[in-house]
């Protein structure tokens, strides 16, 4: 064998020997590229809760996290169904699983979340007292929601409701007493804040009042948010256990996350807090639990049992 032919083969071999390496090297690189997770929200403050508060401690673990903003209701878990997106935070689990019984999907809750209230908010009137016969009051339209806020309005002493109310199958025909005469006039969430302008009041769910610029504590009453009526991070069911899901799920758990959420000046601040938050305060300050139940009895305000705000005004 000549020197050129001998060099040849042992050039040949050296790239053979080299190819596993190679290989290697590029899976390795592969496996350490970013996984993105896709996050829908609605309009209103989800989106920044993700990009402030969770978005950074995944970034931490490789994570590239994108927040994609939906106009409605239905289509963030539409989406989450067919894999467009890998979570999303908007709804509360009534609603969560209202939906995906009617429409046969599998979403599951990951996690609650803090949650803004929904609103009696009004630009005619600034006390109930004020409230007249024909009085025109906007709320959402979808089941979970009006029935939601046929509570609220009950809870305030303006109608009775059926004491059988399907939450399901709400609707106007639950409403058993009206003594004010007042008119409820359902409408698609989004468009409520618009109403406020040529209707008497309209009850606003938290994160629509955020995105029209309607501050809490503008509003003449806030609702007292059951354990289902607080917002969820939801991904599908064969998701659930997945590392992704327990990396969001360990982010909304951890103590950076309560600090950014309670941070004086904060916008989550006033959420009201799902109770696994609230007992883990009480637990780390040594107080009654019900004292987290509104951040307000911790940072002085005054409006977070939903009486009226006429003096902020």
């Amino acid at each position: 064998m000549t020197l050129t032919h001998r060099f040849r083969a042992l050039l040949g071999a050296a790239l053979l020997s080299a190819l596993p390496f190679v290989a290697g090297t590029s899976t390795a690189l592969a496996s350490t590229d970013p996984q993105t997770l896709t996050f829908g929200v609605a309009p209103g403050p989800y989106g920044d809760m993700v990009n402030q508060t969770i978005k950074p401690q995944l970034e931490k673990k490789g994570y590239k996290v994108v927040v994609r903003e939906f106009s409605d209701y239905v289509q963030p878990n539409l989406a989450l169904a067919n894999g467009s997106i890998d979570a999303n935070l908007f709804q509360h689990s009534l609603y969560l699983e209202k939906f995906a019984a009617d429409k046969g999907l599998k979403l599951e809750k990951l996690i609650i979340v803090p949650t803004a209230s929904m609103g009696f908010y009004s630009k005619k009137i600034h006390s109930l007292d004020e409230l007249k016969k024909g009085d025109v009051i906007t709320l959402s339209n979808d089941a979970t929601n009006l029935a939601r806020g046929l509570r609220f309005l009950q809870s305030l002493g303006l109608i009775t409701i059926k004491p059988e109310l399907d939450a399901t199958k709400a609707s106007e025909k639950d409403i058993v007493d009206n003594p004010r005469g007042l008119v409820f006039k359902p409408l698609e969430a989004a468009q409520l804040p618009r109403t406020l302008d040529s209707v008497t009041a309209s009850l606003v769910n938290g994160n629509f009042a955020f995105a029209a610029g309607l501050k809490l504590s503008t509003a003449l009453k806030l609702e007292t948010l059951d354990e289902n009526l607080k917002n969820v991070i939801a991904v599908r069911a064969d998701d659930i256990d997945k590392p992704f899901a327990k990396d969001i799920k360990a982010a909304v758990e951890s103590e950076e996350y309560a600090a950014a959420i309670n941070a004086p000046g904060s916008v989550f601040s006033e959420f009201q807090k799902p109770e696994w938050m609230k007992a883990r305060a009480a637990q780390s300050v040594g107080i009654s639990p019900i004292a987290c139940y509104y951040p307000g009895l911790w940072f002085g305000r005054d409006n977070v049992f939903g009486r009226d705000k006429t003096e902020n005004r």
